[in-house]
């Protein structure tokens, strides 16, 4: 195991993660659930965790067949397009 990817994983995920929707979707269960916080835990816990896998499982099947540097021009390009279109649809509303 690469314990520097580890790093580097684990701060990356958990830095996107704070103040993201699923963390205050998560907020929200948990003030709202009463005694059963550990099962909100393990609920959001488990979600993250599977979607993750997901992830690294698709992460390895594209990169046998498409170079990882063009994936990842195509992540950044996907990131553009969505905070243009962010920005338009914020725009358009005000």
């Amino acid at each position: 195991m690469d314990l520097k990817i580890l790093t580097t994983t684990f701060l990356l995920v958990f830095l996107a993660e704070l103040g993201d929707k699923t963390q205050l979707a998560t907020f929200c269960l948990t003030a709202d659930c009463g005694d059963s916080k550990l099962s909100v835990f393990l609920g959001s816990a488990g979600a993250l965790v599977l979607s993750s896998l997901i992830a690294v499982l698709l992460g390895t099947a594209f990169s046998r067949f498409i170079p990882a540097n063009y994936i990842k021009i195509a992540a950044g390009v996907f990131f553009v397009a969505v905070g243009i279109w962010t920005l338009y649809s914020a725009i358009k509303v005000a």
